[in-house]
């Protein structure tokens, strides 16, 4: 039995004759009377009176048409299900506080884009608290999120550790503190500093490295892609993550640099996170893998 001869004994029953339904159908007459048969012969019953003047709905058709309904629009439920799914499985949302963009996460969709050519990755910055809230709520797939050493991760999140830092002052190479090998905290207090925004994880470090006492003069920046151009510029220095500097294409022409921060062994950590109870998706989990391999490799080079 098919869906198909079910929609054809619905449409003459409609039609009231098998002409009509197949001019309806777009289907040759004897073809439409034929699958028809079949289904009449596989349920052991005529659902439909043929007489010369048209066909009509028998006494076993009446009792079965409503069931044949049923099914066929069940069938275009679960077809419009499959056409919603399909549309969302060629999309995948990633949420990312924006440190290791550049060096971990366009590699990343770079490799994902070869395997999944049709899948559009969508990229959307938050802080850690949105890019939560939106996986919880379905409408992020994936999430990077920064964590200090120490820091709960919420059990409602598969947590992935994929790379581990330390934070770092990051300046531009001609900046007076660039002579040094290290910078201390009470040096950050005497430069302009490019703090992150409230809510970010490096915004809560500084506060505690600088225990309480405010910079000579700060900007807020909102994220770590911005507070980096911010420095290239020649506005001020910010401290970020060791792996959000390192291989950053300003970095790699120059246009900053970094330095560790004297006697503090803080540890930072990038997180990919995607909640526990979420249905299973290949793209996301290919694109989770892909994270997860990019993430070897560049920690395999940094440790050579």
């Amino acid at each position: 039995m098919r869906i198909q001869q079910l929609e054809y004994a619905v449409a003459v029953a409609r039609f009231g004759s098998f002409r009509r339904a197949a001019e309806a159908l777009h289907l040759s007459q004897p073809a439409l009377s034929e699958n028809v048969r079949r289904l009449e012969r596989e349920l052991g019953v005529e659902i439909l009176d043929r007489r010369r003047s048209g066909a009509t709905v028998g006494e076993h058709g009446r009792e079965l048409l409503p069931h044949m309904l049923a099914v066929i629009e069940a069938a275009d439920t679960l077809k419009r299900a499959a056409d919603e799914s399909r549309a969302l499985s060629r999309t995948v949302r990633v949420g990312t506080v924006t440190a290791a963009t550049v060096p971990l996460l366009a590699p990343t969709i770079h490799a994902f884009r070869d395997s999944h050519p049709t899948t559009l990755v969508e990229i959307l910055t938050a802080q850690q608290t949105g890019i939560h809230r939106a996986l919880l709520e379905g409408s992020m797939d994936l999430g990077l999120v920064n964590y200090l050493d120490g820091d709960d991760m919420p059990p409602e999140f598969e947590s992935t550790e994929l790379l581990r830092g330390h934070p770092v002052v990051c300046l531009r190479p001609d900046d007076d503190l660039a002579a040094s090998k290290t910078i201390r905290s009470a040096d950050l207090r005497g430069s302009p500093l490019i703090a992150m925004r409230a809510g970010y994880v490096m915004h809560r470090y500084v506060m505690r490295l600088l225990d309480g006492r405010e910079p000579t003069f700060s900007y807020s920046a909102d994220g770590a892609e911005m507070g980096k151009l911010m420095v290239a510029a020649g506005l001020g220095i910010a401290v970020l993550p060791d792996y959000s500097v390192v291989g950053d294409p300003l970095e790699r022409s120059g246009e900053i640099s970094y330095r560790p921060i004297a006697d503090d062994v803080t540890g930072v950590l990038l997180v990919l996170q995607r909640r526990r109870s979420a249905p299973a998706n290949n793209a996301i989990s290919d694109l989770h893998d892909l994270f997860v391999a990019e993430a070897g490799r560049a920690s395999d080079i940094a440790a050579a």
